[in-house]
């Protein structure tokens, strides 16, 4: 059952068919939450919406496969799926503490305390970008992770050096 985001209500739309009386079949379209959809199949395939997993995950064209969290602890680096109020964050741990995890997106400036493991749902596994999959495995993908993830004060500067410098070019206009 894949499914397709639903930004407007968090859900995602799973098409199917439905056979009515004379043998016509209708097409029937059930929302699911992600966490009905983790447990119904145990995984998800999702497109990505939002920049904050640039430049790793592109807005609308990298898809995703997200797996339902197994008991036990994430790891560091690991991307994960949560929900924060009533939101859907893909994000990555950049640290694990004794009571939660410390996460960020790979694009964001700023990083978010004290998310539990009540609130995450799934971990991704995959990433496919331009018909490839990427396994999270994958010695080219870990390169990255490490390379982004333990230069965060370098990350923090380049990100804020190119928003001024869209700022500066911006008010030229």
């Amino acid at each position: 059952m894949t499914g397709f985001a639903d930004r407007s209500s968090s859900r995602a739309l799973v098409p199917g068919f439905r056979l009515q009386a004379g043998g016509r079949e209708e097409l029937h379209i059930k929302r699911y939450s992600f966490e009905e959809m983790l447990e119904e199949q145990g995984y998800i395939v999702y497109t990505n919406i939002g920049d904050s997993m640039l430049p790793l995950l592109r807005q609308k064209k990298d898809i995703v496969e997200i797996r339902k969290k197994e008991t036990g602890r994430c790891r560091k680096y690991d991307m994960v799926l949560y929900k924060r109020n009533s939101k859907y964050i893909l994000h990555r741990i950049l640290k694990v503490l004794p009571d939660g995890y410390v996460i960020a997106g790979d694009h964001n400036l700023f990083l978010e305390y004290d998310i539990a493991d009540e609130q995450i749902l799934g971990v991704v596994t995959r990433v496919v970008r331009d018909g490839k999959s990427i396994n999270m495995t994958d010695k080219k993908y870990l390169f990255y992770v490490h390379l982004w993830c333990d230069f965060y004060p370098v990350r923090i500067l380049i990100l804020r050096i190119k928003a001024l410098i869209r700022r500066l070019l911006n008010q030229d206009k």
